[in-house]
């Protein structure tokens, strides 16, 4: 394949579903960088003024780098609002289950959904300026006042919780008092965490941007091999 050929495919896979092949010749790594940008959208169609990452793009690609030879590591790169959460816990279990070492950096923010999404990598970075909102579940529409609907929302909290504490230094105690806590949010229940709070709290490992990222992937992936 051509340079000019692999540069407009390249060009093509960013621009529709921001993914792009990093490839080292020195190191002859071959790294898949993935992004989580925006709204995560379900199984509902957002407006088209709204930035969002489509699951059902991210899921086969997902599984594309599981198989694919030339695939070495996996880097998720994250700003997102959060969004839909069966979605956002699909695409973060699919993420958990690669057997490929993995990465996270939160540029901007991870929130909500994003959280579980920002933990699932094996090693995980947030720049410091990055933020990281950890909340209960919202629903928009008409929500039936019943206990059965209560009970919907506390099992998917649990869900959320126990996906985080399986996947990061966290404990489900604190991320519920996090979660529950009324202070901090004028309009709302919740804490938002900034930069070196992330890695205090033990959602995330380290303090980093890109180069830290890419750094600890390649040694990952040295390691692995």
């Amino acid at each position: 394949m051509s340079d000019e050929k692999q540069l407009n495919d390249l060009s093509a896979s960013i621009k529709e579903y921001g993914q792009a092949v990093l490839s080292n010749h020195r190191k002859n790594h071959n790294i898949h960088l993935l992004s989580i940008i925006g709204e995560i959208e379900g199984h509902e169609c957002l407006p088209a003024t709204t930035k969002t990452t489509k699951y059902e793009h991210v899921l086969p690609q997902l599984a594309v780098i599981e198989d694919s030879e030339e695939v070495d590591g996996l880097l998720l790169i994250l700003n997102t609002v959060g969004g839909d959460v069966e979605s956002g816990l699909a695409i973060a279990e699919m993420v958990a289950s690669i057997s490929k070492p993995s990465v996270s950096l939160v540029l901007g923010g991870s929130h909500s959904i994003g959280v579980p999404l920002a933990v699932s990598t094996d090693y995980s970075f947030i720049v410091p300026s990055g933020t990281m909102v950890i909340h209960p579940v919202r629903m928009s529409g008409t929500v039936i006042g019943a206990k059965q609907t209560y009970d919907y929302f506390q099992q998917m909290q649990d869900r959320i919780l126990g996906f985080i504490e399986g996947h990061s230094k966290a404990n489900k105690k604190r991320l519920t008092e996090m979660m529950m806590n009324t202070d901090m949010l004028s309009k709302d229940l919740g804490t938002i965490l900034v930069g070196e709070d992330a890695v205090r709290e033990g959602l995330i490992n380290e303090v980093g941007g890109i180069e830290k990222a890419v750094c600890q992937l390649h040694k990952m992936i040295e390691k692995g091999k």
